[in-house]
Formats: C-alpha cells, sequence, structure tokens
C-alpha cells in the first residue's frame, strides 16, 4: 500500500505543467545551493587571511581592514561569473568579454592588494586562479585546469610557509581551504552541468510523449472514422444504383448506412471518453490537490494496483465525493482510500463533521454515486457520525476491470 501525497491536476496537460514548474524550481534551488557553498569558501579564505594579519601582526590592522573590503567586492564579482556560467551553452567560447572582462579585471586588482598587503603568494593567487575557473571552460580542459590551480597553490602555500616562520602555524587553515577551492568549484559545477543535462532530456523525453500521445489519438482517429466513412459511402453508392432498379433494396441500405452514422458517433464519444479518462491514483491525488486548497489536512491510501480498478465508475465517484465534501464545509481533514477488498474495489472518504453534513442521501450527489454504483453492481454506503462523515463505495471487480487505462 502506497500514500498518496503528490499533487496531480485532472488533465495531462496541468500535469505535464505543474511537473515543469516543481521541476524547474528544483532546478534553480539547486543552483542556489551551489553558489551559496561556492560562495561561503570563498568567504572563509578571505576572513581566514584577515585574522591571520591581524593575529599574527605580520601587517598593520588597515591592510586587514583594506583586504577584507577588497574580499567582499571580489567574492561580489564572482557572482557575475556564476550567474553567467548558469546561462551559458556548449557552443560558446571560453570567455565572453562583455560580461566577464570587469570581474576579471576585479580578480586581477585584488590579488595585487592583497598580494602585496599581506606578502603572501597564496592569498595572491587564489582571487585569479578561482575567476579563471568560473569560466565556460570545456569539462576536459576544466579539469587539467583544477588540477594546475590545485598544483600552483599548494607550491606557493609550501614557499609562504617558509617565509612566515613564527606566524606558519595560523597559515595551515587558509592555505587547506585555498588547496580545497579549486576541487571544489569544479566539482560543484560539474554537478550543475549534469542537473542541467538532466532537466533538458526531462523536457525532451515530456516532449517525445506528448509527441507519441498525439500520434497515437490521430491514428486511432483515423482508423476508427477511416473504417465507418468508408462502409458508409459505399451502402450510399449502393443505394444511389439501386434506387431506380429496386427501392426497397435502396432504402435497406440507406438504413444500413443510418446505423453506420449512429457506430461512428459511438465509437467517437468512446474514445473521446477513453483518452479524457485519468488513472485513479491521479484522481485521488487531484482530489487531495482540491481538499488541501480549500483547508483540508487531506491525505489518501491506495493500494498498489489501484490503476486497475474500474476507472469509468470509480473516476466519477472521487470527483463527486470530494465536490460534495467541499460542498458541504470540508472540515478540518479528509481521508481517502481505495483498496483491493477481496473480489472488489473498495473506495472510501471520510473528513470531520466540522462541516455542515445534514445533506441527505437522497441529494443529487449522492444519488448519482449511489446510481454509478449500482449500474456497476455495487454499493453505496453512507456512515454518520458525531465526529465523522464517511461515504463508502464498493465495486466488483468481476466484468469491470477491462475498463481501467
Amino acid at each position: 500500500m502506497s500514500s498518496a501525497s503528490a499533487s496531480v491536476p485532472d488533465d495531462s496537460a496541468a500535469a505535464a505543467l505543474k511537473g515543469s514548474v516543481r521541476l524547474a524550481r528544483g532546478v534553480t534551488a539547486t543552483w542556489y545551493y551551489t553558489i551559496s557553498a561556492l560562495l561561503f569558501f570563498e568567504l572563509f579564505i578571505v576572513a581566514n587571511t584577515v585574522l591571520l594579519i591581524l593575529g599574527a601582526g605580520i601587517r598593520p590592522s588597515a591592510a586587514a581592514v583594506a583586504i577584507a573590503i577588497g574580499g567582499l567586492v571580489w567574492v561580489v564579482s564572482t557572482v557575475a561569473l556564476m550567474v553567467d556560467y548558469r546561462h551559458r551553452t556548449d557552443t560558446a567560447g571560453l570567455v565572453r568579454w562583455r560580461r566577464q572582462l570587469l570581474p576579471l579585471l576585479v580578480a586581477v586588482a585584488y590579488a595585487i592588494l592583497a598580494g602585496t598587503m599581506s606578502g603572501l603568494w597564496t592569498v595572491a593567487s587564489v582571487p585569479v586562479l578561482q575567476s579563471l575557473l568560473l569560466l565556460n571552460w570545456q569539462p576536459g580542459v576544466r579539469m587539467r585546469a583544477m588540477l594546475t590551480a590545485t598544483v600552483v597553490i599548494i607550491g606557493l602555500a609550501v614557499v609562504d610557509f617558509r617565509m612566515l616562520d613564527s606566524a606558519a602555524a595560523g597559515f595551515g587553515p587558509l592555505a587547506v581551504f585555498s588547496a580545497m577551492l579549486p576541487a571544489m568549484t569544479v566539482a560543484s559545477l560539474w554537478w550543475w552541468d549534469v542537473l542541467v543535462r538532466l532537466d533538458r532530456a526531462r523536457v525532451s523525453e515530456s516532449r517525445l510523449a506528448a509527441t507519441q500521445e498525439r500520434l497515437r489519438v490521430a491514428t486511432d482517429v483515423h482508423d476508427l472514422q477511416g473504417h465507418h466513412l468508408q462502409v458508409i459511402a459505399l451502402q450510399l453508392e449502393l443505394a444511389e444504383r439501386l434506387m431506380a432498379k429496386d427501392p426497397d433494396a435502396a432504402l435497406e441500405q440507406l438504413r444500413a448506412a443510418r446505423e453506420s452514422v449512429t457506430e461512428a458517433q459511438q465509437g467517437t464519444r468512446d474514445l473521446a471518453l477513453r483518452f479524457r479518462s485519468a488513472p485513479l491514483t491521479d484522481e485521488i491525488a487531484n482530489a487531495v490537490d482540491l481538499l488541501r486548497a480549500a483547508g483540508t489536512s487531506a491525505e489518501a491510501t491506495i493500494d498498489a494496483g489501484a490503476d486497475h480498478a474500474p476507472a469509468s465508475v470509480l473516476g466519477p465517484v472521487i470527483r463527486e465525493t470530494t465536490t460534495n465534501v467541499l460542498r458541504h464545509g470540508g472540515g478540518r481533514w479528509a481521508h481517502l482510500s481505495l483498496k483491493r477488498a477481496g473480489e472488489a474495489w473498495r473506495y472510501e472518504i471520510v473528513n470531520d463533521a466540522g462541516g455542515d453534513q445534514t445533506v441527505s442521501q437522497d441529494g443529487s450527489g449522492l444519488d448519482g454515486v449511489g446510481r454509478r454504483a449500482s449500474e456497476a453492481g455495487g454499493a453505496l454506503e453512507v456512515r454518520r457520525g458525531k465526529q465523522e462523515f464517511a461515504v463508502v463505495v464498493t465495486v466488483p471487480t468481476e466484468g469491470v476491470e477491462g475498463d481501467a487505462r
């Protein structure tokens, strides 16, 4: 048994739209997580540089202030590079000068400022290398660039260790995080690239599925109408030929043509009904959505094979009973369930008695539900209690499972 908590609209187009919006929001959220992690690393390195200068006393405090301000400006400039990377294309060049020249110049300026004021090669190298890694490198080239940047930072950190002497202990965290930054950056951008490709594949798959569905509908309509129209045309042609020789036979052909028209109309209605019918799991999920939108705390429990239940019977029942709950106040909570009970499917919707539940069983809504259940060989049960109101519809599986989608 599974719990249905996802929201699914009542038609495929709306479902595709809502699914696209939800996935788009997920991609956007992942992007914010990605840039937040990178910005945290950059700010941490700037902060460690300032703390090292203040704690070790290797430079005046004014130098620490200048490095802090310059570092903030540099971090902000990398945001522009990250945003530009988000909207990149695989065919774009390494650098888009109009958009990326200023952030690169800011990185160079901060590198000169921080390197001069701190006297540390590591501090001078990190801004430039980090900004370069945020450019539109190709995957294989980006990996080599990351390895090169890491080796350069580690080599410069060794030089700085020897220069600092007594202050070398405080330089450790700064050197470690500086050496980790290139790998962190490339890993984050790689993860973003993978997510973008998955999202593009999802969009392509949804478009392909929609195209295949339209082709299937077109094929079914063509097969259905083509057959009937061909038969009708032959019958009318035969009636025309017999009209002068045998009016009775011609009249019989006209009657047959009229019957063929009726069959074509019924076939078209059946085809439209088949395509309009949604899986029962989607029907129940949509009902949960509607109840939650009305302020009701709604949950659903669905058997794993619920889509094999008779959708033509239970689909309208689910919609009508949900409307009935909404019409009479909704209440604070509601629970829907669709379960297999022996040789029958049992649908139940229960909500608290907070709303107006004084409607009689012979009301138009429940009367229609009872009629549908009766026509399918099932039964309707209505329970009214002090704390809850329940509608239970039981439909036998024999002879009706074939209409489920």
